[in-house]
């Protein structure tokens, strides 16, 4: 299992190193298309096991909204959706946690097939428009993801008692989210102290607003990464399954290793909007 996990680990990264550092900008926008088609199937497949045509269809749904946009050639479209995504993560997501699995998934199938057309091509634009911005513009943002997540895992491994949420993922401690916040704030000011200011969020942050705005920032994405990987816990156990599919070996599902950056990436670039 392990063996198979680290292969996995390996391929992914191998491709997504080219993408980013030797492929043109259009592969990368390729690469992620097809995580998100592949999320968009998994989606559906979390609300409607049993009709796996429809999980096709709903891919393809998601990638014509991508094309249709994309050939408006209107900023309008993307960044309403970025817009609405936004908003279900900041104010709808928390209450939608906060009822643990008292949500009946089958009578709310029809929100939720809506809701993952929103979320996941804003996620798509969200990463284009940071790659426009700069390739260590998009990967410093994303990173902090990734380092949350780390930081949560080796520091509730160590030392976490108290559940973070004990229905929804028993393993996710509270101590674990206060170190990977920690985690966090270490890797944003070092970005910010080593790297020129407008390479990073973090640094135009910090040279627009001070260091207090940024580091707010920091904890605002920080946290909205751990409601990324919540709610998409907690749409597995509505759906009783533990991985949102198995076309990773070792990893489960494309979903598991992208909900995170789902609720993160659009609001990153919202905050670039303030600047």
């Amino acid at each position: 299992m392990l063996k198979t996990r680290v292969i996995t680990a390996i391929v992914l990264l191998t491709i997504l190193l080219a993408v980013l550092f030797v492929l043109p900008p259009i592969y990368l926008g390729g690469f992620f298309l097809l995580l998100l088609m592949a999320s968009a199937w998994e989606w559906s497949r979390l609300i409607l096991p049993n009709q796996p045509w429809l999980a096709y269809f709903y891919a393809s749904v998601c990638l014509l909204i991508i094309a249709g946009l994309m050939l408006l050639h209107q900023p309008l479209g993307p960044f309403a959706l970025m817009f609405f995504a936004s908003i279900f993560w900041l104010l709808i997501a928390p209450l939608m946690l906060s009822r643990g699995l008292k949500i009946d998934l089958k009578k709310w199938s029809a929100p939720y097939f809506i809701l993952g057309l929103v979320l996941l091509p804003a996620t798509w634009f969200s990463v284009m428009f940071l790659r426009e911005i700069g390739l260590l513009f998009l990967l410093s943002t994303m990173a902090l993801v990734w380092i949350a997540d780390i930081g949560a895992y080796f520091v509730g491994k160590a030392i976490g008692k108290r559940r973070l949420a004990p229905e929804i993922s028993p393993g996710k401690s509270i101590e674990g989210a206060v170190g990977g916040l920690v985690l966090c704030y270490m890797y944003a000011g070092l970005c910010t102290f080593y790297l020129a200011p407008t390479l990073t969020l973090f640094g135009v942050w910090t040279y627009r607003f001070g260091w207090l705005p940024m580091f707010l920032m920091v904890t605002a994405l920080t946290f909205l990464s751990i409601f990324g990987d919540l709610f998409e816990s907690q749409f597995k156990r509505l759906a009783g399954v533990k991985d949102s599919s198995r076309l990773l070996p070792g990893h489960g599902g494309v979903l598991d290793r992208v909900d995170a950056l789902i609720p993160v990436m659009p609001i990153a670039v919202l905050l670039v909007g303030f600047l």
